[in-house]
């Protein structure tokens, strides 16, 4: 008889967890937006409802495909090249909010740089795996992956977005010293990367701002310090407990964005400290049986692979959570899994699904042993 592999449970119990503090706190923070624009209270919670069963069809599918299909020149290349044509295409897109980093489809919201970031931990888990014993060599190695990278992240800062550009280079950094790359050349990446992204941060006007409201948002109450202090004030009058649901008073029109970056604000007043650690904790679960997931695979592009989803995922989670607290400058990146948006909450998923595959792998591992 076949073996029947198992999948990590907690993994997975923690990903349906945050995808249904999602949907409805979707709606919460978005029913009253929702009616003022488009009289419909729903017109966001549907959305997400609709990309949530879509997306847990997709992590149920990914379950299933052996990830080590993945490990394929044909794919990397042709999924590559697709994220470059949309991330170059999206430039030419109407602007949102002065942005150009969503394509219209359908009364439907696309964003490339979601599929760039499976594009680039795909990337650097294969050249990883293939080069192990040359890690530490720049033209074979060390240089592909930066050109690589490199370009995915420079077209999305041009978008411009640069909180996820600075997440594709954070995740795919991990993952390299992970591999084993020396401290000397982390040390000089670090020497010249920082200065680089300092340069790219002060040369907008809007990121200095931030960054300066970010040390003393009181500076500017009602300007750039104002999602900052809306925030902090969400957060505050939550207590232990929180409001209640649908309670929230900072959704009406006083903290910008309540549905989307800013939905643990949320989250902390109307649930209180309660729901904000449910919320942590299925997080730090993810964080767990990731790593523990990546250190445990015995092949190479599993650990590579498992390594940079689940980063993927935490990493984002930590800044926008930072952010919410006051613990980082306001930077324009969703809640994973939990924040409304189509195409984050989809690419999510499929990266859960994938890890869920793995640790398939794993248990097989473990039982024939």
């Amino acid at each position: 008889m076949a073996q029947k592999l198992q999948s990590d449970r907690w993994m997975f119990i923690a990903t349906i967890a945050l995808v249904l503090i999602s949907v409805v706190m979707v709606y919460s923070a978005s029913a009253v937006m929702a009616d003022v624009r488009f009289q419909q209270s729903t017109a966001f919670s549907s959305k997400q409802l609709m990309w949530a069963l879509l997306g847990c069809v997709f992590m149920v599918g990914m379950m299933h495909v052996d990830y080590r299909r993945y490990r394929n020149d044909r794919l990397m290349w042709t999924l590559l090249g697709l994220v470059v044509v949309m991330l170059v295409a999206v430039l030419f897109s109407r602007p949102i909010n002065g942005a150009r980093r969503w394509f219209g489809l359908a009364g439907f919201g696309i964003q490339p740089s979601e599929v760039a970031k499976l594009a680039a931990i795909l990337f650097a888990a294969i050249m990883l795996e293939r080069r192990a014993d040359r890690i530490n060599d720049i033209p074979q190695t060390l240089l592909p992956i930066i050109a690589v990278v490199g370009t995915l992240a420079g077209l999305i800062v041009i978008e411009p977005d640069f909180g996820t550009s600075v997440a594709i280079v954070a995740v795919v950094g991990c993952m390299v010293f992970a591999a084993g790359l020396s401290w000397r050349y982390m040390g000089t990446i670090l020497l010249v990367g920082v200065p680089a992204a300092f340069v790219v941060l002060m040369q907008a006007d809007y990121r200095r701002r931030r960054l300066t409201t970010f040390l003393d948002p009181w500076t500017d109450p009602r300007g750039d310090g104002f999602q900052i202090i809306q925030s902090l004030q969400a957060v505050g009058t939550g207590g232990v407990t929180g409001k209640g649901l649908m309670q929230s008073t900072q959704k009406f029109f006083y903290l910008p964005d309540p549905h989307t970056d800013f939905i643990f604000a949320v989250i902390s007043e109307e649930t209180g400290l309660v729901g904000a650690v449910i919320v942590l904790a299925c997080f730090c679960v993810l964080a767990w049986r990731g790593l523990r997931l990546s250190a445990r695979i015995q092949d190479p592009f599993g650990s590579y692979l498992a390594l940079g989803l689940t980063l993927m995922l935490v990493l984002q989670a930590f800044v926008n959570m930072s952010v919410v607290l006051g613990l980082a400058p306001t930077k324009g990146i969703p809640l994973p899994l939990v924040s409304a948006g189509g195409s984050s909450l989809l690419i999510n998923l499929v990266g859960v699904g994938v890890l869920l595959n793995i640790s398939q792998h794993v248990s097989q591992g473990r039982k024939s042993t």
